[in-house]
């Protein structure tokens, strides 16, 4: 017999999109991706997603937003499939600029963790701007393998 999960709490404070990802050995619930925007949210949703099943593990979502100043619980996005790339908002819109702006930052995130597993941990100003230089030019799954070649390579010390 499946054991019934817990419904998803509503997030705390103002409204806003909020990705809620269940834990099913603690029947728990936690905060996985939020912002003012849905699309990030739904970017961050489809990305989570294809961590955790990369994992092998089964994943379910949660998405709570705004609805007339309140909070709704909406119909959860496919967790059978990675979200798309959000759409473009209409120009002069803050969004899209953010959301570049926080995956360059995931980005670099993500190459400096590499980095300090490989036990480059007292970086020069250059070294700073090479990362930087590389965070802004590749996509995030190509972060992600050069990363896992930094950590393999610690690994081979």
């Amino acid at each position: 017999m499946e054991k019934q999960r817990s419904r998803p709490p509503r997030p705390p404070g103002e409204p806003r999109w909020v990705a809620m990802f269940h834990e099913p050995a603690q029947d728990t619930w936690t905060v996985g991706a939020e912002s003012s925007y849905r699309s990030p949210v739904l970017y961050a949703v489809g990305d989570m997603t294809q961590t955790v099943r990369a994992r092998g593990d089964e994943v379910t979502v949660a998405l709570w937003g705004p609805e007339d100043g309140a909070w709704r619980l909406y119909d959860t996005p496919s967790a059978t499939a990675p979200a798309p790339a959000p759409k473009r908002p209409a120009p002069g819109s803050p969004e899209p600029a953010r959301l570049a702006e926080r995956m360059t930052d995931r980005r670099h995130q993500v190459l400096m963790a590499g980095l300090s597993k490989a036990g480059l941990y007292d970086l020069s100003p250059e070294d700073g701007e090479a990362v930087r230089a590389l965070a802004d030019r590749l996509d995030e799954p190509t972060v992600r393998r050069v990363a896992h070649w930094l950590s393999a390579a610690a690994g081979g010390r």
